[in-house]
């Protein structure tokens, strides 16, 4: 076993076993996680395989009777609790458990089963009952201080038919999820129900004929793919990397090396906030932290070959665990396949003829069900030293009918009396390079069109500035078209064979800002979304942009709290952050199921080579 491996699935239950023996846990009390405590940098530089390692775990969960949350560190072995804190702010991570329960509790209660039926709706298993997380400034005065959530209500208008084509307007549940009670059934306002068709399985889309002109495409590789998978250390052409899971992050890539030669200590995505930008009622308590309220591991869905993935491909498998702390095993949860990616490079000698190689990538990949949404995760590794993070978001837009005559202001119109809200998917990467090192320090690289004069008399002078980011201060940085704002991290002990120092480019892609007041409660829960690039110095400890506890709470105790201190970022093993997403002014051709919505950004070398690395790739 490696270090940095995921826990297994016997860690998990011994994590879980020595707390519960240790602390005394009664049956009230819910794992809302148990995750790897990663060791540290240098443990993982020195680990050779077959030297004894330590493994710990770090575990969050909380007692259902008196809301308390404690946060754990367990020794595996021996089986040890070493510390056990309380936290006093926030609430731990929504569970699947919990999202289950409080659908079965909530389709027993009497007002629940009367609410309905005043809708016409009587058939509770065409019904679909959607928990959210709160934001503390929104929990009800009088419900304060407990773990509370509040419920859509959707309906199937026959069985199979998917929900979210039939929204229940004005119709919302607030819930007690310790307790599994609900504290009040919100019944705003009612609207006709208008003829929709917001189906998209074949045999429920009236008149439908499915394309005929397509053939088959089949992508072989009968020597098998050019990669090696061992464990969970990956290797491919020059690069090689380990592959980790965890409940939060989901797919996280560790050790990222070329030819040997460091890049990345660790990639993954901290958070995502979905704020939906329409003040009514059916909507303005729908701003969701899909990665600190739920997980991308607990929500991550097993892959099928030919639908998902293409190709040779390799599966890894991911061990997460229920409240209870027994672990599950969700199949094919991470896809890892070569693709081709068209033309490397090229050039056409007038004497000696064509000089061609085709690109191809190495894929790492993984799908996620928020509810309604589905996000889609691929890192690339290509040929020539670059990496491109690519996420594609794709499922159910949210709707809402409204009475006629009237216009949505906030949304756009997607079928009879129906509209999209407008929103928002900031997508936050957490990007921990090491580029020949850990020394490191990031400039602000832009460009700059020189004026007109005796030296630039024909106005064609474009000159290139880079600026040293010294402090947390300096590291908050904003996309600037103007310019073409990117960001290099750059080793200035190490050069390259041109006496330059080595480099890796953040290529900067889907930033944009997000268009909120400051003061707004979104922003105090959400100021890392407010800057498209933050860089701090590593810290272990510095995991959560938002905040470790973002359930029900009231500002951000992540970015904005640790870049206070401003403390030296140059020279020095750093982090960013990197702010991204979807603006997504929703349209009519998204409904009923949208098309993939796209958003990436890149890793480049600059100067990390002497001349272009992909010159060794063989002809076809």
């Amino acid at each position: 076993m490696h270090p940095l491996d995921p826990l297994s699935a016997d860690e998990i239950t011994a994590a879980a076993d020595t707390l519960r023996r240790e602390q005394q846990l009664t049956d009230r009390w819910r794992f809302a996680s148990i995750e790897l405590r990663e060791p540290s940098k240098e443990t993982v530089k020195a680990f050779t395989p077959g030297d004894p390692i330590t493994r710990e775990a770090v575990v969050i969960g909380w007692d259902r009777d008196d809301g308390a949350v404690y946060k754990a560190r367990v020794t595996l072995q021996p089986p040890a609790v070493t510390s056990w804190e309380r936290q006093t702010e926030g609430q731990p991570n929504m569970t699947v458990d919990e999202f289950n329960e409080c659908d079965a509790a909530l389709r027993q209660d009497p007002r629940v089963i009367e609410a309905l039926a005043q809708r016409g709706i009587t058939d509770l298993d065409r019904v679909l009952i959607d928990t959210w997380a709160y934001g503390a400034h929104l929990v009800p005065e009088r419900h304060r201080g407990g773990r509370i959530g509040w419920a859509d209500v959707w309906y199937r208008k026959s069985p199979g038919a998917s929900p979210y084509a039939n929204p229940v307007t004005g119709l919302h549940f607030v819930v007690d999820l310790n307790r599994m009670e609900l504290l009040e059934v919100e019944d705003t306002h009612r609207v006709d129900e208008p003829d929709t068709m917001g189906e998209y399985v074949p045999d429920l889309v009236p008149d439908l004929e499915l394309r005929t002109d397509i053939k088959p495409l089949h992508i072989h590789q009968p020597d098998g793919p050019s990669f090696t998978l061992d464990g969970n250390a990956l290797s491919w052409q020059k690069w090689s990397l380990r592959v980790g899971f965890n409940h939060r992050e989901g797919l996280v890539i560790h050790t990222v090396g070329y030819d040997g030669r460091s890049v990345a200590h660790r990639l993954s995505f901290a958070e995502m906030v979905v704020p939906y930008r329409d003040p009514t009622t059916d909507h303005y308590r729908r701003t969701a932290f899909d990665i600190g309220e739920w997980g991308l591991g607990f929500l991550t869905t097993s892959l099928e070959l030919g639908c998902d993935c293409l190709g040779e491909i390799r599966y890894l498998d991911a061990v997460m665990h229920n409240t209870k702390g027994e672990p599950y095993t969700i199949k094919n949860a991470i896809c890892i396949h070569e693709e081709d990616d068209a033309i490397l490079w090229k050039h056409v000698d007038a004497r000696t003829g064509a000089e061609v190689r085709r690109s191809r990538r190495l894929v790492l990949s993984f799908h996620v069900t928020v509810a309604n949404y589905e996000y889609l995760v691929y890192w690339r590794f290509y040929q020539d030293g670059n990496i491109e993070c690519e996420v594609r978001a794709t499922g159910i837009m949210v709707t809402t009918h409204f009475a006629p005559g009237q216009q949505p202001p906030y949304g756009t119109l997607v079928d009879e009396r129906t509209y999209a809200p407008f929103h928002q998917h900031f997508l936050v990467a957490r990007l921990d390079l090491d580029v020949d090192g850990e020394a490191n320090t990031v400039y602000a690289t832009e460009s700059e069109a020189l004026p007109m004069g005796p030296d630039n008399p024909h106005g064609l002078a474009l000159v290139q500035r880079n600026t040293p980011l010294r402090t947390e201060e300096d590291g908050k940085q904003d996309y600037d078209w103007n310019t073409q704002r990117a960001w290099k991290v750059v080793n200035d002990n190490v050069t390259n064979g041109l006496g330059t120092p080595v480099g890796y480019k953040l290529v900067p892609g889907a930033a944009f800002p997000p268009m909120m007041d400051p003061a707004s409660p979104v922003m105090q829960r959400a100021e890392a979304i407010g800057h498209t690039l933050w860089v701090t110095p590593f810290d272990a400890e510095e995991r959560w942009p938002c905040g470790e506890f973002v359930v029900q709470s009231e500002r951000d105790r992540g970015l904005p709290v640790w870049t206070a201190q401003n403390r030296n970022i140059e020279d020095t093993d750093v982090v960013l952050w990197y702010v991204f997403g979807v603006h997504h002014i929703t349209r009519p051709e998204e409904w009923p199921v949208m098309s993939v919505d796209t958003v990436s950004f890149w890793l480049k070398p600059v100067g990390f080579f002497d001349r272009n690395p992909g010159l060794d790739v063989p002809p076809s």
